[in-house]
């Protein structure tokens, strides 16, 4: 799958297919629905996941020029017509009655402090807040709140410390964490 990403945004890596391909095992035994992509950026990982599985997707982004990259990229696959793109912030993406098979979430997640050790990337796509967490956050309640009894999260992180120092809702259970050579992935099941 070809994507593209406009310089404005965080550039798609290789390492992030891992994510999706994560996410596509899961899937062959979650329950039926739609997938929800937070944090979408290009939509590199969430359309892989659709495009492999054949679900429906959501992706979500605050910043007008990644949905308006993920909705391009999503004509360029083929996928248009299963790729629902959403311009908001995590917390207003979903009305409460939503619920999704999995969601994949690649928040920022470095420390404000830490963003200029990074000069290739765009600010705004890897700042996550005083101590990196603060989308992740909402992230993990929106799994909580949204995720189909027997769904998976799975969320990028920048270390097993990260995602460790989550507090993790009583709805969700923290399964697995796999640590690659930046950052982590933490898989979360609803209960």
């Amino acid at each position: 799958m070809t994507i593209d990403a406009d310089p404005r945004l965080l550039q798609p890596r290789s390492w992030t297919v891992v994510q999706a391909t994560w996410a596509e095992q899961l899937l062959a035994t979650a329950p039926p629905g739609a997938v929800l992509d937070l944090c979408c950026g290009a939509g590199q990982i969430g359309l892989l996941v659709a495009h492999r599985t054949g679900r429906r997707l959501v992706a979500v982004d605050h910043d007008p020029v990644a949905v308006a990259q993920t909705r391009e990229n999503a004509v360029r696959a083929g996928l248009a017509e299963r790729i629902e793109v959403r311009c908001c912030g995590v917390e207003s993406a979903l009305d409460a009655s939503e619920s999704f098979a999995a969601i994949i979430a690649d928040p920022p997640w470095v420390t404000h402090a830490e963003v200029t050790r990074f000069p290739e990337d765009p600010p705004g796509a890897i700042d996550g807040g005083s101590d990196g967490l603060g989308i992740a956050r909402r992230c993990v309640e929106a799994m909580a709140q949204h995720l189909r009894p027997g769904g998976h999260g799975l969320l990028q992180l920048g270390s097993r410390s990260q995602a460790w120092a989550l507090d993790i809702p009583k709805a969700l259970t923290r399964k697995e964490i796999r640590t690659y050579d930046r950052g982590c992935l933490m898989r979360l099941d609803r209960r």
